[in-house]
Parts: C-alpha cells; sequence; structure tokens
C-alpha cells in the first residue's frame, strides 16, 4: 500500500508539472488552481500522444518530464530546501551541483513514477483567496475503485513575475521534501556532499523501467 501511495504521489505530481508546463506554453498561469486543473488534461493528452514511443523506449518519459513538468517545478528552491543546514556548510560551487543533480534526478524519479500510474480519477478540491498568499496549497484527491481515497496537497509558490511553481507534495500529512530532507541530510554527513552529488547524478542517469526500479539503494 505505501509503495502504491507513493507512486501515484509522484505520479500525480509530475503530471500536474508536466501539465501545466505544457499548458503554460501557450498561455501563462497566474491562478495556482487554474494551472493545475489545466495541466492534468494536457500531460494526459500528451502520454496518448507519445505512447507508441514510450513503449518502444520507456525512457521517453524523461523528455515528456523534462519538458512538460520541469519548466514549472522550483528545482533549485527544492534542492535548497533538502540541503537545509547543510546550505551554509557548503560553496557555491557545490550548491549549483547539487542544484543541477537534484533536478536531473527528479525527471528520473518523476519519469519511472509515471509507469505506475494506471488513469486514477483526479479530483480537485475547492479555490481560495490566494491574493496575498505567497505560498498556497492546492488540495487534489486521488480516486480508485477498490482503494480509499488519497488526499494530496501541491504545496506552489509566487514567483516575482507573479506566476506559480510547484516544490513539494503532501501525501497524507507526509511531505516528499521533508522526507528527501531527512535522507539526504544523513547521507551527507556519512558520505559528503560530493558523494551524494554522485550519487544523484547515477540516479538521474538510471534508465527507467517499467517493471520497476531495482535493489533498495539510497534515494
Amino acid at each position: 500500500m505505501k509503495k502504491f501511495i507513493y507512486a501515484v504521489m509522484l505520479s500525480i505530481a509530475a503530471t500536474f508539472a508536466s501539465q501545466a508546463m505544457a499548458a503554460t506554453a501557450h498561455q501563462e498561469y497566474k491562478d495556482p488552481y487554474e494551472m493545475i486543473k489545466a495541466v492534468a488534461d494536457q500531460t494526459f493528452a500528451r502520454f496518448e500522444k507519445d505512447k507508441p514511443l514510450i513503449d518502444k523506449d520507456p525512457n521517453h518519459l524523461k523528455v515528456i518530464v523534462s519538458e512538460e513538468l520541469m519548466p514549472y517545478i522550483d528545482g533549485r528552491y527544492a534542492s535548497y530546501k533538502v540541503l537545509g543546514t547543510y546550505l551554509r556548510e557548503t560553496s557555491k560551487e557545490q550548491r549549483d551541483a547539487f542544484s543541477d543533480a537534484f533536478e536531473g534526478y527528479l525527471v528520473s524519479t518523476y519519469a519511472q513514477a509515471f509507469t505506475e500510474y494506471t488513469n486514477q480519477k483526479v479530483e480537485f478540491g475547492r479555490a481560495s483567496d490566494f491574493a496575498d498568499e505567497k505560498i498556497v496549497d492546492v488540495p487534489v484527491q486521488i480516486v480508485e475503485n477498490g482503494r480509499p481515497p488519497i488526499k494530496l496537497l501541491f504545496k506552489v509558490r509566487r514567483m516575482k513575475d507573479d506566476t506559480w511553481k510547484a516544490f513539494d507534495l503532501v501525501a497524507e500529512g507526509i511531505s516528499l521534501l521533508s522526507s528527501k530532507q531527512t535522507e539526504i541530510a544523513s547521507l551527507i554527513r556519512a558520505k559528503g556532499i560530493d558523494e551524494v552529488i554522485t550519487m544523484l547524478k547515477e540516479k538521474a542517469n538510471a534508465s527507467v523501467d517499467v517493471n520497476g526500479p531495482k535493489g533498495k539503494d539510497a534515494l
């Protein structure tokens, strides 16, 4: 059950982001709720359109994520949040390298998560007034026959140009960013920042496996 929830969380996160990106290629969204709703339909359309390419090479999912998702994920902000207290203990070069590696890791992670998504129904919560907000929680519920609904919150932040980017996903009260921060902090303590950057790059370069990733390696 935990594996299913985690897969759906990442899948929907990637779905949201990828659709947001595709949508904003034609229109700027300054409403975080509208963005997420528009994003959903467009990502599913991209998957349907590219299904022959995905079937031929699952790594095409990385192309979709890179083109459709990452422009609407604030990867640098997320990477700095993950670094936590280590942010002040690293050099600018290390921070830049970590941010790049973490964004690559996100691409690979989201692409892998997409292999677990099987047309679950997505229900969007009611929008709230966000006029004076810098960070907004956008509620979403995932519904699948035979399983209890999964409640999600997309955390999005207002950018300087008044558009929005996602930086975290909370599922049933569990923050993916906080969970990853705990894991990475432990790895940095044990191996050092440079080794963790290398590990992230290796994960980023791993091929998408339709049968699920092998092994129980960290990250």
